[in-house]
């Protein structure tokens, strides 16, 4: 069996900039590094960062993070785990989801169009939050007539449907907060 390559993120976006690194970090201050805590905008990965020296980072600020020269990223030290954020990290992480989902709008346009049985019983549509067996089969039939176009298109052709922009950013919180058995947007 071939082990699948996992993919990298090539670039993230800001979501809190320490400068004078963590608060808890005991350290001497000469000692302390700037530290930048991010998302990879592919796959929604939340990663440590240290700025280059001199570097200041804003939040939402959007850096290279890909195997080529970095010109604002020194190295990534790692994953962290939602519970890992600072206070000011969690409280932007659903507003740069929702950003970069509104920029990505065909990506997810194509979730909509493409998404598929996960087994007899389950179907990937039923996966998103507010959606249940009667929007699954709605949608189904909704598309076979014509794919998707926008969100709007399937707002105005799906009946009842909640706000299919908000249902994917509420999915992808709940898959990087680890609440989620089947991952649709994010890897673990």
């Amino acid at each position: 069996m071939q082990q699948q390559e996992r993919k990298k993120e090539e670039s993230a976006i800001i979501l809190d900039f320490l400068p004078n690194g963590y608060h808890f970090d005991e350290r001497p201050m000469y000692m302390k590094t700037p530290i930048a805590q991010a998302m990879g905008k592919e796959h929604f990965v939340l990663l440590e960062l240290v700025p280059k020296k001199g570097i200041h980072l804003q939040p939402y600020e959007e850096v290279y993070i890909g195997e080529g020269k970095r010109d604002k990223v020194h190295h990534i030290v790692g994953k962290l785990q939602k519970d890992k954020l600072t206070a000011t990290a969690k409280s932007e992480l659903e507003f740069a989801i929702a950003n970069i989902v509104k920029k990505n709008e065909s990506r997810f346009i194509d979730f909509f169009n493409n998404a598929q049985p996960l087994s007899t019983r389950m179907h990937q549509l039923e996966l998103l939050p507010g959606l249940g067996n009667k929007h699954m089969w709605q949608i189904l039939e909704v598309r076979k007539e014509k794919p998707f176009e926008s969100f709007d298109d399937i707002r105005k052709r799906v009946k009842l449907i909640p706000d299919p922009e908000k249902v994917i950013v509420k999915r992808i919180v709940n898959e990087i907060s680890g609440n989620e058995k089947h991952r649709l947007f994010t890897e673990a």
